[in-house]
């Protein structure tokens, strides 16, 4: 595989594709300010709410657009259902220390 394929994105910054992997609301924020997500017409209310809510699903669907189903892709999806996967067994243990 190619190092330059790897590193290759369209619209979207590399940064931001490394960032929104460890703080994606911040990366958002970031994409924001730089008036990179308005290239994506994603503007309005629902992706605001995406933002807040959901962050890591916006980025999904941010680099969905951007690059398609490759290499980035991948790697947020299984960063996402490793967050998501772990929060739920979190505040399930957290429930059960209180109840001891």
């Amino acid at each position: 595989m190619d190092l330059h394929a790897l590193t290759l994105v369209h619209r979207l910054p590399l940064w931001f594709l490394v960032l929104a992997l460890f703080v994606p609301r911040i990366a958002l924020l970031l994409l924001w300010v730089e008036n990179i997500l308005a290239r994506f017409h994603v503007l309005g209310l629902v992706p605001l709410v995406f933002a807040i809510l959901l962050p890591r699903l916006l980025v999904l669907y941010l680099i969905y657009v951007d690059l398609g189903v490759g290499l980035w892709f991948i790697i947020h999806l299984v960063v996402a259902l490793m967050v998501w996967g772990g929060s739920g067994n979190y505040h399930s243990r957290r429930w059960s220390r209180r109840d001891d």
